[in-house]
């Protein structure tokens, strides 16, 4: 008796099983999009958090403080060490170390009247006077503490008008020392002949480098503690600037190639710490 044929096994669709698995695995569009929401809110969290308390990039608009900082070089400015300031407030966390003499310093400026529409913006000098600092200039010549300041750059470069009246001079009249063992102060005072002026409590005298091209302290006034950011660490791009980046005769080098930015890189300058 012949034995009933065994029954085959149903053909395997591999095409099916696939479409199978992959229904059962997607997502809905809803879960996709929140998971890579989260994803970019945590990177946005993470670059806040950096530079609200560690490091922030800047750029060099001027060439206020040339030759330490020429136009066209952007920054990496260290928040971290005079202390972070506090979202939305002017405080501080605590900082590594304070301000002192001849630091470079990245700071919101007092206000500028003329200076529309940003009326404090942020700047980059050199810290010259200290608290209880006496400042005074003449002939050009910085003093500090009755000490002739070393000019560098300051005795050689463009000259503007050193015998300059600028009503914004006219602070200068609230911290004068009338009296003193380095002479009266004029009764108006110039570009190159000013003070004695003592330094208040908290806060700081600022200048740029480049003296004659720079619009510093002398102009609006010592800046608050509060309102320094951060000490600039180093210089990581760097380019000529063209025509229309320029900043009048202070500007220094100006490109003659187009999309200067790119082809006219300061290679040497990568790297560059600042001092």
């Amino acid at each position: 008796m012949a034995k009933p044929a065994a029954k085959s096994k149903p053909k395997t669709n591999v095409v099916a099983q696939a479409r199978a698995g992959n229904k059962k695995t997607s997502q809905p569009f809803s879960r996709w999009a929140w998971e890579n929401f989260k994803s970019l809110a945590g990177a946005v969290l993470i670059y806040l958090f950096v530079k609200t308390l560690f490091v922030e990039a800047f750029r060099i608009p001027s060439g206020s403080m040339i030759p330490t900082l020429l136009v066209g070089d952007w920054l990496f400015v260290n928040k971290l060490a005079y202390g972070p300031t506090i979202p939305f407030t002017n405080s501080h966390l605590p900082g590594y170390t304070n301000p002192k003499h001849q630091d470079v310093v990245v700071f919101v400026s007092p206000y500028q009247a003329d200076n529309a529409p940003d009326f404090t913006p942020t700047l980059v000098k050199r810290l010259i006077g200290m608290p209880g600092d006496t400042l005074y200039m003449r002939a050009g010549v910085l003093y500090l503490n009755g000490i002739a300041q070393h000019q560098g750059f300051a005795a050689n470069n463009y000259k503007g008008d050193p015998n300059e009246v600028n009503p914004d001079f006219d602070w200068q009249h609230t911290v004068e020392i009338k009296g003193s063992r380095f002479g009266a102060p004029p009764a108006q005072p110039t570009h190159d002949n000013w003070g004695p002026l003592l330094i208040p409590a908290n806060h700081y005298f600022m200048m740029g480098d480049n003296r004659y091209c720079s619009k510093d302290s002398r102009y609006w006034g010592v800046v608050p503690r509060d309102n320094v950011r951060g000490r600039p660490l180093f210089v990581y791009y760097s380019y000529v600037p063209g025509p229309g980046d320029d900043s009048g005769p202070c500007s220094g080098q100006i490109s003659d190639r187009p999309v200067s930015f790119i082809s006219d890189i300061r290679w040497s300058r990568l790297g560059h710490w600042i001092r």
